[in-house]
């Protein structure tokens, strides 16, 4: 198969010079400066950049949990039923008094979805996570990684328009991140929604993404849009044994050693200043 591309496909999220300070004991702190972006519908598109620089203070405006200071985000809601967004968060966002079947069915019973649409829709995401036997179980009958799919089965079930990721694995084990790694491009590539995934980890950017983007140290700026060449479907285990998946993992490695870098000079030179 071809790559998965998406550059004729109309926009769905449009980012515009978005700006955003917070105020700390009395000096202003540059979080995000003038990033501008256009991600096509159905991108799988990913964030990566040094600790610091942005990435979840992105995330958290388009999910309507920041204001911006100034700029715009808009997301292109075609069907005003559906949720603008779901997020998926870095630890555990489950609620512990319900069951994995009602977390998952949390969003759908919100909106008030017909109860035979609440059994479909949540009985086949169990199934795609795996968690089907578990539909009655709660939250601390489970493991870490079993908490992460009842988060992901939950974000799908909602159908929302966008999927926004927040280091949804990073505090999972190699074996786990591998395994639900598998499963989300499995799921997402049922109807492939458009999803903005901010990771630490470059591995999970090449393995997941159709684009990256590599932010900059303090303040948050685009420091370059990557495209991943990789077919789809993809298998993470076949695709990390490809000599092409370890150069365009050391090509993003390079760019993310000289914000480092940077952020480390400039953190000495404010040291020797004070």
């Amino acid at each position: 198969m071809k790559p998965h591309s998406r550059e004729s496909d109309p926009i769905k999220i449009r980012i515009k010079n978005l700006i955003k300070e917070f105020q700390t004991k009395g000096n202003t702190f540059t979080a995000i400066d003038d990033v501008s972006l256009d991600i096509a519908s159905g991108t799988f598109f990913m964030i990566v950049g040094p600790s610091g620089c942005g990435k979840t203070t992105l995330l958290r405006i388009l999910a309507g949990l920041e204001i911006p200071t100034s700029g715009s985000t808009e997301i292109n809601q075609t069907n005003p039923e559906r949720p603008g967004n779901s997020m998926v968060f870095q630890g555990d966002s489950i609620f512990p008094w319900m069951t994995v079947w009602d977390n998952a069915a949390y969003g759908l019973i919100m909106r008030k979805a017909p109860r035979a649409q609440i059994k479909e829709v949540v009985g086949h995401y169990l199934d795609r996570t795996g968690l089907t036997r578990f539909a009655h179980a709660y939250p601390h009958q489970l493991s870490g990684g079993m908490r992460q799919r009842v988060s992901i089965a939950r974000a799908f079930a909602n159908d929302p328009e966008v999927l926004l990721m927040d280091e949804p694995f990073s505090a999972l084990d190699e074996q786990n991140k591998t395994l639900l790694q598998e499963e989300l491009l499995r799921i997402w590539d049922e109807h492939k929604k458009t999803v903005l995934f901010i990771t630490h980890s470059v591995d999970e950017a090449v393995t997941l993404g159709d684009k990256i983007m590599v932010m900059t140290s303090h303040p948050g700026r685009t420091k370059a849009l990557i495209d991943v060449p990789f077919e789809r479907p993809r298998s993470v285990l076949e695709l990390r044994a490809r000599p092409e998946y370890g150069e365009l993992v050391y090509k993003i490695w390079g760019y993310l050693r000289e914000e480092v870098q940077h952020a480390k000079d400039d953190a000495e030179s404010r040291g020797a200043a004070s």
